[in-house]
């Protein structure tokens, strides 16, 4: 796993050993980050479910302003500052909260913090057949303080298994959505934002 572009491209980070993290895949990540394009540059970011801190990163080494790194579990988040440290970006750049997602996200939105990138790639969820999802991806979708957190003109990216099919609630809109085998993103917006700029990917059904 490395960064992709910007001033860290090329740097390896460190993963941990076993199944406890799921890191987005470098293919992911790059279609990803060319969706976003100049969005990153200056954007403020709050990553999710951080594991290797590997989307903050990308985001720090592609120009963004600051990045907030939500990971629950305190070895991993030591390997995300090694993995800042790795990549030669400063220690400021990057807020590390070491707590559960869903209280991160009562206590972000109790501050009246906002984010011009939110992004999201929690484990996957299992198959979902003839019931609702009750994956961590759905929950996200599902939050109602989560919207609140996203910018004017910002975007939530969020990750889930192709098996997974998660409801995009009605205080989102889907811009695109990107495959690549079993993993999906996609890009929403909070529903109160007004008419999709033309020119954007229709999004695409499960």
């Amino acid at each position: 796993m490395r960064i992709i572009g910007g001033t860290a491209a090329g740097v390896i980070l460190d993963t941990p050993k076993g199944l406890a993290v799921r890191p987005t895949p470098d293919l992911v990540r790059q279609a990803v980050f060319n969706s976003l394009a100049a969005r990153v540059d200056g954007a403020r970011v709050l990553e999710l479910f951080g594991g290797t801190g590997a989307m903050s990163l990308e985001c720090l080494s592609r120009g963004a302003l600051h990045a907030v790194c939500v990971e629950l579990a305190s070895r991993h988040a030591r390997l995300i500052e090694q993995n800042l440290e790795r990549c030669g970006l400063p220690r400021t750049a990057l807020e590390l909260r070491v707590q559960d997602v869903f209280t991160a996200l009562a206590q972000l939105a109790s501050a009246g913090q906002q984010f011009d990138l939110v992004l999201a790639d929690p484990p996957f969820g299992d198959k979902t057949t003839g019931q609702r999802s009750r994956s961590l991806s759905q929950q996200l979708l599902d939050d109602a303080r989560l919207p609140a957190l996203v910018a004017a003109g910002g975007l939530f990216v969020l990750g889930h298994a192709k098996r997974d099919a998660v409801e995009v609630t009605t205080a989102w809109r889907e811009r695109k959505a990107l495959k690549h085998g079993d993993s999906w993103m996609r890009l929403l917006e909070p529903a109160g934002f007004g008419a999709a700029e033309p020119g954007v990917d229709s999004p695409a059904a499960p």
